[in-house]
């Protein structure tokens, strides 16, 4: 054999052992398929995913459920939602306390609390905000000796070679002020910014179109003294009737009439502060095309900031190293402290260091990593559904045997939303005010068994509604009195939906028997429009059709795109349909509003669908929407659903139920459906987490065991060879 095999062979021979070595002493060394950098092990961090990157960080525009899980908690509105008490309570976040309005008359007199809302011309609330709040480390604030700040004249060269926010060395920061609050309201009035919210604030917030006309003004005339160049337009120059900064930690906000709502308004990131210094230094020409603006990187006050914003891989969200501080809370509902929820009371937010995201795109790998331990929290897709929880034997999900061996806990909600079925109530066949109208809808609304559709389509996770409004909010009620008479009946206490037979019995009386129009003697055929597709959407379809066929009509289902389902809806021209809410704020006004009258979809672009008019609902509404929660508010309420269900608009559907899981290790869960800013409240157990993940993730070394034999048994000839040969060499 020559030199250099001989010297492989060797080698071999000395790797083998290290190489038993190694796979001893790393089976000791934690799981091998973690996928995080092992220098975070046993940090106090969060981890969780994001399927699809937030579009908007900046809270002028951010107004959907994946925007808010980041910016929620890291920009502070005035006000919050109370982490542990039912009914949702507010109470102060930005602000000292919950502002209270004082109303006034046309001439601008103090009038008193329950002075009647047709005198009450203007509500005005003075809000205070707490000192020593300060902003998070940002190169927006960074300032040099002369208090001058050093990147809000930025050289062009210097632009073109940014790439991120850490291209900005220095930082800086200050105290929020009143004016912040006040700049970021002018921010929602600003056209240009094209907030979502600013067709509703219009409507109250007293001068806010004016301001919107009097800030499009001044851009045009900014941009045409600077060539049509990209201009900052400082708000602060351009007074806002309505909003009014009374010194540095006070301002002012005078609304249009009475409107309740308003403090509901206010716990939503768009009620931030937003210092004026952050729109100075993103809006130097060349930064938004590099994604250095307030939609990619936010400037916050709140408990966390985002470190990295990698959508492609990951989102951090670090502790802000400047927050001034805030205590879990010390008090909450029955059952809170027998829960664990009590047992962090008055210790300092936020309890964790980072939160990191992950980008999972599919439900199938985040559920693997979730029973693997690598994931704190998990919600439940139907791939996974049957594996993780089952039905009691009184209906009621449960968890499955596996999960409760993993130590995993089930977490269960009806959410503040509908889906309903809606009949265009300008349609001359199921809409109109006529009896036969009412017998129509309301055989329908029986046959739409929307019990069988939770247990098929949503896997039991629903609540088939009585009405419009969902558990939880001021107004639903529970029970035996919450039940619709129209389309349920009472059996051994419960509420039961109605036969099919009865519904055709009423569909008969409606002047439809076995779906056959007794006046043409020609088959009922309806229309239903819907946006459905795929094999899922066939398959809802399918069912729907079912329904009606159990009454004898037949339904023409209508497939559309969503711009052709809604432009149908705009101009009146569907005929029945499907469609959903989620609640703003946890008031009824949020709900019943949709079948106002005067919010009509084809006659005043409103939210009101089914165009529902009825003349002594909406002066019901009129009277409701104002007022303070009360008996009589209950009353009043309780009369425009009776209205409701008598003239059914809607086949009422159902309320989502939301089903998720967490390991022991993730404490102070609680579901919050109003709150956005929870995750200051979560508390881990690290030690806890890398026990579990190191039992639940054993390596797995047969494979380079086997491999490792095979290559000693291969080199077995190889050293026989080679010793044979030296042997032979030696006679």
């Amino acid at each position: 054999m020559d030199p250099n095999s001989k010297q492989k062979l060797s080698e071999i021979a000395r790797l083998l052992p290290l190489l038993a070595i190694w796979l001893l002493s790393a089976c000791g060394d934690g799981a091998w398929n973690n996928p995080y950098p092992k220098a975070d092990k046993g940090r106090n961090i969060l981890y969780s995913s994001f399927t699809e990157r937030p579009k908007h960080l900046d809270p002028v525009r951010a107004y959907s459920a994946n925007e808010y899980a980041f910016i929620a908690q890291i920009y502070e509105p005035l006000l919050q939602y109370h982490f542990l008490k039912r009914p949702y309570e507010l109470i102060p976040l930005g602000a000292e306390q919950v502002p209270s309005p004082v109303f006034l008359d046309v001439n601008g007199n103090r009038l008193p609390d329950d002075a009647d809302p047709g005198l009450i011309a203007f509500s005005e609330y003075k809000i205070s905000i707490k000192p020593g709040m300060r902003y998070q480390p940002h190169p927006a604030l960074a300032q040099n000796e002369q208090g001058s700040y050093i990147y809000h004249q930025l050289d062009p060269g210097f632009i073109e070679s940014a790439n991120t926010l850490s291209n900005f060395p220095r930082t800086g920061t200050r105290e929020v002020t009143a004016a912040d609050y006040v700049y970021q309201i002018k921010r929602l009035a600003y056209p240009r910014l094209n907030s979502p919210i600013a067709g509703v604030m219009g409507e109250y917030i007293l001068g806010f179109p004016e301001f919107g006309a009097a800030s499009t003004a001044a851009f045009k005339q900014l941009q045409a003294s600077e060539d049509g160049g990209e201009s900052w337009l400082d708000l602060r120059s351009i007074d806002l009737e309505g909003v009014e900064v009374l010194d540095a930690h006070r301002f002012r906000v005078r609304l249009r009439g009475k409107y309740p709502q308003f403090i509901y308004w206010l716990a939503m990131p768009f009620f931030s502060p937003m210092p004026w210094e952050a729109e100075a230094f993103y809006s130097q020409p060349g930064l938004e095309k590099r994604n250095i603006s307030l939609h990619w990187y936010p400037l916050g006050s709140g408990p966390f900031m985002l470190e990295e914003n990698n959508p492609n891989l990951r989102m951090v969200l670090a502790v802000n190293p400047n927050f001034h501080g805030e205590t879990y809370p010390d008090t909450g509902e029955p059952g809170d402290r027998q829960a664990g929820l009590l047992d962090d009371v008055g210790k300092p937010l936020p309890f964790i260091d980072k939160a990191s995201y992950s980008l999972e795109k599919e439900s199938i790998p985040y559920w693997s990593k979730f029973l693997q331990g690598y994931y704190d929290t998990s919600s439940i897709s139907s791939d996974s559904f049957d594996q993780a929880v089952q039905f009691s034997t009184q209906g009621d999900l449960e968890l499955t045997e596996v999960m409760e061996e993993k130590g995993i806990k089930l977490q269960t909600a009806v959410t503040t939303s509908i889906f309903y079925m809606g009949f265009n109530m300008s349609d001359p066949v199921v809409g109109g005010d006529l009896e036969r109208n009412h017998l129509l809808r309301q055989a329908i609304s029986i046959a739409m068994d929307y019990e069988e559709y939770i247990s098929i389509f949503n896997n039991g996770r629903g609540v088939a509604a009585q009405g419009p409004i969902p558990p939880g909010i001021f107004g639903n009620r529970t029970g035996v009195e919450g039940i619709n008479h129209q389309v349920y009946e009472v059996r051994n206490g419960k509420p039961r939906r109605k036969t099919i037979e009865f519904a055709r019995r009423v569909l008969a009386e409606a002047g439809y028997p076995n779906g056959v129009d007794r006046e043409t003697g020609k088959p009922l055929i309806l229309y239903y429009d819907t946006t459905s597709s795929g094999p899922d959407g066939k398959a809802r379809l399918n069912w729907i059709r079912k329904q009606f066929d159990k009454l004898g009509i037949q339904l023409v289902i209508r497939s559309s795109d969503y711009n052709r389902f809604q432009e149908k809806m705009r101009k009146g021209t569907g005929q029945i349909f499907m469609w959903g809410w989620n609640a703003d704020y946890p008031d009824p006004e949020n709900f019943l509003f949709m079948l106002y009258g005067p919010n009509g979809k084809v006659k005043h672009g409103g939210e009101n669908a089914a165009n529902y008019n009825n003349p002594e609902f909406d002066a019901l509404f009129v009277r409701m929407k104002n007022m303070e929660n009360s008996p009589e508010r209950q009353e009043i309420i309780d009369r425009m659903v009776e209205i409701l269900r008598r003239d059914a608009p809607w086949a009422w559907g159902f309320f989502p139920k939301a089903v998720s899981l967490h390991h022991d290790w993730y404490k102070n869960v609680k579901p919050n459906l109003m709150a956005n800013n929870t995750l200051k409240y979560k508390r881990l157990e690290p030690n806890l987490r890398d026990r579990q993940r190191r039992q639940w993730n054993p390596p797995v070394i047969w494979p380079i065991v086997i491999v490792t034999v095979i290559l000693v048994v291969s080199t077995i000839p190889a050293v026989r060879l080679f010793r044979k040969r030296e042997r032979s060499a030696a006679r």
